[in-house]
């Protein structure tokens, strides 16, 4: 099928550039891409995926929490740092996930 309309978008440079690397690592064109994304809204009649929020937990949800609040957990942090309680990012992240998955 011929392509005969142009379609012009404003995106985050970040989000296009991360998303550009996956397409190029799966051989497939940007314009490809969004072809198969905008057939696939009007074949399902909707956005093709789910669309939700992330599960936050409440301990760390700052949309849950007053100005102070966020504060106290801020200062919370610097004390730990300055106590040397600090941990690597990634091992970090990883019981974050195991734990809130």
């Amino acid at each position: 099928m011929e392509k005969t309309t142009t379609l012009n978008l404003r995106v985050n440079p970040d989000v296009k550039r991360s998303a550009e690397e996956v397409l190029s690592q799966l051989g497939i064109p940007m314009s490809t891409a969004i072809d198969i994304y905008l057939k696939q809204i009007s074949m399902t009649g909707g956005i093709p995926f789910a669309v939700t929020l992330p599960k936050v937990p409440a301990s760390v949800n700052t949309d849950l929490m007053t100005t102070d609040e966020i504060h106290a957990k801020l200062k919370e942090g610097y004390n730990d740092i300055e106590k040397g309680k600090v941990q690597d990012a990634t091992a970090a992240f990883m019981k974050f996930r195991k734990t809130h998955a």
